[in-house]
């Protein structure tokens, strides 16, 4: 490992996130709301510390290492989750503890969208502002748009790159250069923006609510301006909108830029991982709109198409927008639609949970399996497309959900100690893991119940499911650490 070009990485990002505390700052000179120097304090400290940081070693030059790459991400988003808990724990109107701050400043770059803030339609334009912006940040993630805009970063950009993106095709690129890469898949993430600010307006948002909303759904994060979530607006044509980009936001964003390269929608038609998701969102809204209108939930078939689709939406892709209380549906659908969350979206899109992609492998290998007790001398690869996955991928796919089933275990049986009943605890940790926000039980509404050590729990598990396990569980290990 090389400590020089890490603390002049480091410092660089650093210097760069100081540049995303100029919108709330504006925000809050324009509506006068009296964060106005919480925000130039904050940016000022953070740029000052990335500059101390970086320019004792900004004449240091060495291509970074795949360790180096691991160490500089989780050490990011580490500090950033401190740094971004500034703002909330300076500002007077919003009173939170140190520990709500960083719970709340997590579950906005995880975009995990969990909250511990009761009475969201008071708070200052500029905190409102801020909270989504951090969605929207940690949405596609702020080291890959710093591969982007950092040239200086050269080819070692590729260890940040692999560390911080999830999904198991993480070598994947779209464009022969990874700073190309990067620059394609932002220009997409804004370009989906502005459309779903635009479509938010028409449909009846104010240009401020338009726009926050359009961060936190692209990002599929799930933060609201309102207590009420999307439910506030009580709109049709609002909650169709959030639908279509929910949906388009759990696509794997190299299809996105496929089809627009080519001006076609076949790419999405011939790909797997898409057919798989839009079967799993079909099939599973078909299932809540019927239980909800045969258990007589909702009276007439508008009303269930209407808070079936959209809730399943919504918690499959791990969104966690509302325009319903889920918690309080009958039987198993408020089950139902949590475990969908672990599935989530596609690998390389903005969502949470372990990914189709996976899923589609681990059901196709279980399939295998069942055959091979049939044949066991016969040799039957798994195919996606026509084409056989590596047994290495299969390998790593197993050892994912391992490693992810044994951790939600750990977990869960951790809160449950610090006093946790079983539902809430499982739909919790569900909830942190998977990036998605409500819970059942007592975080149906929100975490402000929790107690401070549950609080910390829950967001190491949110930083663990943004960071896919794996790149932060990797720096516990001896072996990461010899030489």
């Amino acid at each position: 490992m090389h400590s020089k070009i890490i603390l002049k990485v480091f410092g660089l990002l650093l210097m760069v996130y100081s540049i995303s505390l100029v919108p709330p700052i504006v925000v809050a000179a324009y509506f006068q709301d009296g964060a106005f120097y919480d925000f130039i304090s904050v940016l000022i400290g953070v740029l000052l510390t990335g500059l101390i940081i970086w320019y004792p070693v900004r004449n240091h030059s060495r291509e970074l290492k795949i360790r180096d790459g691991f160490i500089i991400v989780v050490m990011f988003w580490t500090v950033l989750g401190l740094a971004g808990a500034l703002p909330f724990f300076l500002a007077q109107e919003v009173p939170l503890s140190l520990t709500d701050s960083i719970f709340e400043s997590f579950s906005g770059l995880t975009t995990t969208g969990a909250t511990v803030i009761i009475g969201l339609d008071e708070l200052p334009h500029s905190i409102l502002w801020y909270r989504q912006q951090l969605q929207w940040m940690g949405g596609m993630g702020i080291i890959v748009l710093a591969v982007a805009i950092l040239p200086m970063l050269g080819i070692g950009g590729m260890q940040l790159y692999r560390a911080e993106t999830p999904g198991p095709i993480k070598d994947s690129k779209i464009a022969p250069r990874i700073s190309e890469t990067a620059k394609a898949l932002w220009f997409i993430y804004l370009g989906l923006t502005v459309a779903c600010a635009i479509s938010y307006w028409f449909a009846g948002m104010s240009w401020f609510d338009a726009f926050s909303h359009s961060f936190s759904t692209v990002a599929i994060g799930g933060f609201s301006t309102h207590d009420a979530s999307i439910g506030y607006f009580n709109s049709v044509d609002i909650e169709m909108v959030a639908i279509f980009f929910m949906f388009l936001s759990g696509i794997n964003f190299a299809l996105h830029f496929t089809a627009f390269r080519s001006l076609s929608g076949y790419s999405y038609f011939y790909d797997p991982e898409f057919k798989a998701y839009a079967g799993l969102l079909v099939g599973a809204s078909i299932i809540a709109i019927l239980y909800l209108y045969l258990q007589s939930v909702y009276p007439t078939w508008e009303e269930a198409i209407r808070y079936g689709l959209f809730q399943t939406v919504s918690l499959a892709t791990t969104t966690g927008y509302a325009n319903a209380d889920f918690s309080e549906w009958p039987g198993f659908l408020p089950v139902m639609l949590i475990l969908m969350s672990f599935i989530g979206g596609c690998a390389g899109s903005t969502a949470g949970g372990m990914k189709v992609i996976r899923f589609v492998l681990l059901f196709k290998q279980g399939m295998r399996e069942i055959i091979g007790l049939l044949h066991p001398n016969a040799i039957m690869p798994v195919k996606l497309s026509g084409k056989s996955i590596p047994e290495k991928v299969m390998t790593a796919v197993w050892g994912f959900f391992s490693v992810y089933v044994f951790t939600f275990a750990i977990l869960m049986l951790t809160i449950m100690a610090l006093g946790v009943d079983q539902v809430t605890a499982f739909s919790a940790i569900a909830a942190m893991m998977n990036n998605l926000g409500p819970g059942l039980g007592e975080v149906a509404a929100n975490f402000q119940g929790m107690s401070d050590p549950v609080k910390w729990v829950l967001t190491f598990a949110m930083l663990l499911g943004r960071l896919e396990i794996f790149t932060l569980l990797v720096l516990f290990t001896a072996a990461f650490w010899r030489k």
